[in-house]
């Protein structure tokens, strides 16, 4: 049999990625012949290990934290939705040698929300917490789904500010810092921030949460993540982390790679 075709994610760290699960549990289901690995990459070595792994016949690279936005400049060509994110997720050899840098972590996010977790996004007030490079690649899809208003909060007012306006022309955006927001709630809350994550209690004012609020941390973790503690407390009944979203990402990935859509529910069943 030939040698399987190879594909990786790259990140620092990367020891817990269930990237390699995710993607050998499509092959298996597809019947495509590859194998995915795991590779610790540290920012100084970004692009000689990208152009490394191409030059030895390598097919696909996903990327994650903290290569994003670097990765996005080595590129030769973006897609539309990398450009918009200004990120990238996903890397793609074309047949003239170049690469190419895509954005799927968006779709992903949509596609967990309204296809898989039935939230309603049109005409929703959405908040996202965070202005960091995880939320540049959910904002144009989610300004797609035309929700009455997008509110970008961060620790700092200016990042969010900034944020907003770089997207304005998508429509309804604003921002504010964490303590900014005492008066208001929403419908849907993202968590893009890494907040709680060291130990500390998430800097968000108790008040966002109204009854009917479906938190979503675009973390995830065998355990419940500080963010969902942090919404339970507060009397939140939809909490979700983004073990959804991971896996749609990537079945997205495993598309543009092989040309056949995998069947999410499949390995949703195989993951918490």
């Amino acid at each position: 049999m030939a040698e399987p075709d190879r594909y990786a994610v790259i990140g620092h760290p990367i020891a817990h990625s269930k990237s390699p699960i995710i993607h050998q549990l499509f092959a298996e289901q597809t019947g495509e012949h590859l194998r995915y690995d795991a590779m610790d990459v540290p920012p100084d070595k970004l692009g000689d290990t990208i152009n490394e792994f191409v030059s030895k016949g390598g097919r696909g690279l996903n990327v994650t934290v903290p290569h994003k936005q670097n990765a996005l400049k080595l590129m030769d060509t973006l897609t539309e939705r990398a450009q918009l994110a200004g990120a990238i997720n996903t890397i793609s050899p074309t047949d003239d040698g170049k690469l190419e840098g895509d954005n799927t972590d968006g779709v992903g996010l949509i596609a967990d929300l309204r296809d898989n977790l039935h939230v309603e996004l049109i005409d929703a007030s959405i908040l996202i917490l965070g202005a960091g490079g995880a939320t540049r690649g959910i904002i144009p899809p989610l300004m797609e789904q035309k929700p009455a208003e997008l509110m970008i909060a961060n620790r700092t007012a200016e990042k969010a500010r900034n944020l907003a306006t770089a997207f304005a022309d998508l429509g309804n955006l604003n921002a504010r810092s964490f303590d900014q927001l005492e008066d208001r709630n929403f419908h849907v809350i993202i968590n893009a921030t890494s907040a709680g994550l060291e130990g500390e209690v998430p800097p968000f004012p108790n008040s966002l949460i109204a009854p009917d609020t479906v938190c979503y941390d675009l973390s995830y973790s065998m355990h419940e993540t500080p963010f969902i503690e942090w919404a339970k407390r507060n009397g939140c009944k939809q909490c979700f982390q983004g073990w959804g979203m991971l896996i749609e990402q990537a079945a997205e990935s495993f598309a543009i790679w092989r040309g056949v859509r995998p069947d999410t529910l499949y390995v949703r069943n195989r993951l918490p």
